[in-house]
């Protein structure tokens, strides 16, 4: 097999075969461990876990101040509890908590169990941090695990402490507790049958699921270039180039026909060019990460200026697909390359040093075993990445399901969003091993470590004007991590910050309810501000940040308008209809 591959730019030290061997028998070691941990790395956890406890074993004082406020919190529920009528003495249950909202949560004893588990959550965060000598990492660890055993043990998620799961049960004599169970087996059956989610055959790509109408103009090894039939007489010169993420399939930015952003932007008059990305195999575990610029936006670059000539692109990255581009906006400005006319950023991270709670899962021995994973599958499939992003949000995305779903016995339909999500892919071994350990690790360009054709890829050399949007409830790249671009370029550059998550927040459409957003920009010449000042300065804004973003490009394009360019490579006629063959493949 091959692998592993090099984590900086010098050369790795000899290594004999008899070495190579042993260190295989280590990695075939590290990955079948892995089969049972659910790619979790044991030794990463208990590291956390033993420094965490040996040093508060030696810390007498924050012990006994555990102890203290331990004391206390058993004193005010007792005394709570003898009282006939709530006190102020507790915060209300649940303290805004979405999962104890209804009325009954404010009856006893539900009440009761509602404000212990608040202050057993207190205590935990009390007892999980600020231990003498403990290494900040491995209190985040050892504070979110704790956190996951709390969450799972909430009065919400247990049947007899839950007054909605316990009327329902009442009213319906069971039947809920019946349907539940039925839920929970169709559910096991699909998952271990290899089937798509309950209600994904509602949706079907091509027909109601990134169906704006195009062709694929362009194809290689590694990815095709679809470019989108136009709606109006004329367009803007400057054409659109998107390039998604290849962690999930490139149509979260072309979902339904109400919220697909290629749709819109070609309805505003833009020539919309997007990347589909082909889902490897264990064939295409050699793939780089320059592999992607390589075959993926560059090659994008030379078929569009075939078909525009002499026309400069709006280029937009999205996530992975953001940090990409920015090396690739990088590395042509410090080639000379001006086929870039702006550069567009969202949720993308260029800077790892403040990733966020996925920080959690990324450490030296969890990239070990990831690294093993990888070498011995030659990827790594979205089942092995999706867990972490579960636990990030288990109770939104594990707990509030198995109580609605399965206690509850209801189901909710599967929206566009959820049925993309279900659609997964796998990413080769050696990029995901050289993301891991040069950008996530290593912060590699963020420090000016990154090499491209030898030479280092500055972020300063962009001067093309910016437009990065962050989202508030990101916990893929948290927006003041994506905000740090501030401080890596000296180019005029608009930062939005929208409501909603990480696909939610990008998702918004304009007329979807409750948008919101923040916009500010900075002058090329003009003072950074930190996340925090930035926040107070710039005002929130209704609506969608669409239509700021659709200003913004129209602004940095030429005023006048075109005839649509010709679809497809000159003198060779189109590949096939959007959305392209590789999208389709599982």
């Amino acid at each position: 097999m091959a692998g592993p591959w090099p984590t900086a730019p010098s050369p790795a030290p000899a290594s004999t075969p008899a070495a190579e061997t042993l260190r295989g028998l280590d990695r075939l070691r590290e990955a079948g461990l892995a089969q049972w941990t659910g790619g979790r790395s044991p030794e990463s956890l208990l590291l956390a876990w033993a420094d965490w406890a040996m040093h508060l074993a030696g810390a007498p004082g924050k012990r006994i101040e555990l102890a203290l406020q331990l004391s206390q919190a058993a004193s005010q529920l007792v005394a709570e509890a003898l009282r006939t009528a709530p006190s102020d003495a507790l915060e209300a249950p649940g303290n805004g908590d979405p999962r104890f909202t209804a009325a009954a949560w404010r009856q006893a004893p539900y009440r009761h169990w509602v404000q212990a588990f608040g202050l057993a959550e207190d205590w935990w965060q009390k007892a999980s941090r600020g231990v003498p000598g403990t290494d900040p990492h491995h209190e985040d660890v050892v504070s979110f695990l704790g956190r996951q055993w709390l969450d799972m043990m909430a009065p919400s998620n247990l049947p007899w402490t839950n007054p909605e799961v316990l009327d329902r049960t009442l009213a319906q004599g069971g039947l809920n507790l019946l349907q539940g169970s039925q839920h929970l087996l169709q559910d096991l059956w699909r998952r271990f049958s290899n089937q798509a989610a309950e209600g994904s055959e509602a949706f079907t790509v091509g027909g109601n699921l990134a169906c704006t109408p195009g062709k694929v103009v362009m194809r290689n090894e590694l990815v095709e270039l679809i470019q989108y039939s136009p709606t109006t007489s004329t367009v803007l010169a400057e054409p659109v180039l998107l390039v998604p993420a290849w962690i999930m399939k490139y149509y979260i930015l072309d979902l339904s026909t109400h919220n697909s952003l290629v749709r819109w932007l070609v309805s505003q008059g833009h020539t919309v060019f997007c990347l589909s990305w082909r889902n490897v195999t264990e064939a295409d575990r050699d793939l780089a990460f320059d592999d992607y610029r390589r075959l993926g936006i560059m090659a994008a670059l030379e078929a569009i200026e075939q078909i525009t000539p002499r026309r400069r692109v709006h280029a937009v990255g999205y996530c992975l697909g953001g940090t990409l581009l920015a090396i690739a906006a990088a590395a042509m400005a410090r080639a000379g390359d001006d086929r870039l006319a702006s550069v567009t950023l969202l949720a993308a991270q260029t800077d790892f040093s403040e990733p966020g709670e996925l920080q959690l899962f990324i450490d030296p021995a969890q990239v070990h075993m990831l690294d093993s994973m990888m070498w011995q599958r030659g990827y790594l499939t979205a089942d092995q990445m999706s867990g972490a992003f579960q636990m990030l949000r288990s109770n939104d995305l594990v707990w509030s399901r198995i109580v609605h779903d399965y206690l509850l016995g209801e189901r909710s339909p599967l929206t566009d969003l959820m049925a993309w999500n279900a659609d997964t892919t796998r990413l080769p071994a050696r990029m995901h091993s050289e993301y891991l350990h040069r950008l996530f690790l290593g912060n590699d360009l963020a420090a000016g470590r990154y090499l491209i054709d030898g030479h280092p890829v500055a972020l300063q050399n962009i001067r093309v004007p910016i437009f990065a949007v962050g989202t508030e409830r990101d916990h893929v790249a948290p927006w003041r991590s994506v905000y740090k671009i501030h401080h890596l370029t000296d180019a005029e550059l608009s930062f939005a910050l929208t409501n909603g998550g990480h696909n939610a927040g990008i998702v918004s459409e304009p007329g979807h309810p409750h948008r919101a957003y923040r916009l500010k920009t900075k002058a090329a010449d003009e003072a950074c501000l930190s996340a925090e000042e930035w926040h107070d300065a710039a005002p929130v804004q209704q609506g969608s940040w669409w239509l700021a973003w659709q200003r913004w490009l129209v602004q940095h394009s030429t005023t006048r308008r075109i005839a649509p360019p010709s679809m497809g490579l000159p003198k060779r006629a189109p590949l096939c209809d959007a959305p392209g063959t590789y999208v389709m493949q599982r």
